[in-house]
């Protein structure tokens, strides 16, 4: 009997999800401008998503840039249909923002549909050769606050410079408001900005040239261990001089780095719908033809499930009063 009713559960999700998605365009929502990591994952994501499901629909990516991927997280979360035809992709630091308490902020995240993410990120600064901060001696010792630039509060360009420049003592001026990175590379470029603490994944794919050609050079690494491609590049928790600056850059960055590139669904969207696109998401991060893609384009695999970002999310909403006093200094 038992069987028989899982032969027609599953009968009915089949049908039911045809019913949703086919002849349909699925639009994901992403929360940066065109041209940088985020927008490559989205779209090497969008051409292959729709065959890992019944209907096999056409998807789409749709930027919307603004306060560091608030803009589309509040999108995501008031405006868009509960449906399945939408999903956000906004930087993960915006879940701090709830936690902090930051303003702007008009969600519940644990009332997100949590699909899954691409990637745990790596950040680092970089700064140009033509700043003269070459290493992290240098950036320490320098005599002026060095300009680094953020889209906004939540973003790993943000959230990561601040956490450092008070972990380590950095001399730092954040300059916050660029689109993404893209723009951002183009500030640095033109000597407006010396440098930004951005992800790994997301300078290999906006500054390609630069760092090839040498004119733009990672000083540390705000991760556990050291990136397979960036063997000699300091750690930043190897630099902080006591357990209070370790404690920040485990709470500010490590635990930030596993959830900043989210997937959800607005809240209601049915449970049906959430557990097909999180099987779908999974299955098409193992396609091989997505692979060879993203490999290509210089994109990272290594993902979490959507069972793992809702249960990291809610472990960062469970964060120690002592810590979050301390960030919420910090970031204020």
């Amino acid at each position: 009997m038992g069987l028989v009713v899982l032969a027609f559960n599953l009968d009915f999700a089949h049908a039911a999800s045809d019913d949703v998605f086919k002849g349909n365009t699925v639009k994901i929502v992403v929360g940066l401008s065109a041209g940088g990591a985020f927008d490559a994952y989205a779209r090497t994501l969008a051409r292959y998503w729709g065959k890992h499901i019944p209907g096999n629909p056409t998807f789409v990516v749709d930027n919307m840039p603004g306060a560091g991927g608030l803009v589309a997280a509040n999108h995501i979360y008031k405006v868009a249909k509960p449906d399945g035809l939408t999903i956000g992709n906004f930087l993960g630091g915006v879940f701090m923002g709830q936690i902090l308490g930051r303003p702007g902020i008009e969600f519940d995240a644990l009332k997100f549909g949590f699909v899954g993410s691409p990637m745990k990120d790596n950040p680092v600064c970089a700064f140009s050769k033509a700043s003269g901060i070459t290493n992290i001696e240098k950036w320490m010792s320098s005599t002026t606050p060095v300009k680094l630039g953020a889209t906004g509060p939540g973003a790993t360009t943000h959230d990561v410079a601040l956490v450092l420049k008070s972990a380590l003592g950095l001399p730092t001026q954040l300059i916050s408001g660029y689109k993404g990175a893209p723009e951002m590379q183009l500030a640095v470029d033109g000597g407006e900005l010396a440098g930004v603490c951005n992800s790994w994944e997301s300078l290999r794919v906006t500054s390609t040239r630069a760092l090839e050609a040498g004119n733009l050079v990672v000083v540390v690494q705000a991760t556990p261990r050291a990136h397979p491609e960036l063997p000699k590049v300091p750690l930043a928790i190897d630099l902080a001089k006591n357990d209070e600056s370790r404690r920040i850059i485990q709470a500010g960055i490590t635990d930030m780095t596993a959830i900043v590139r989210p997937y959800v669904l607005p809240p209601g969207t049915p449970k049906q719908t959430v557990q097909l696109l999180r099987k779908s998401f999974t299955d098409t991060l193992k396609d091989p033809e997505f692979l060879s893609d993203a490999k290509k384009s210089k994109l990272d695999i290594d993902p979490l499930t959507g069972e793992e970002l809702e249960a990291t999310v809610a472990g960062l909403l469970k964060m120690s009063p002592a810590t979050l006093a301390k960030l919420k200094e910090l970031f204020k």
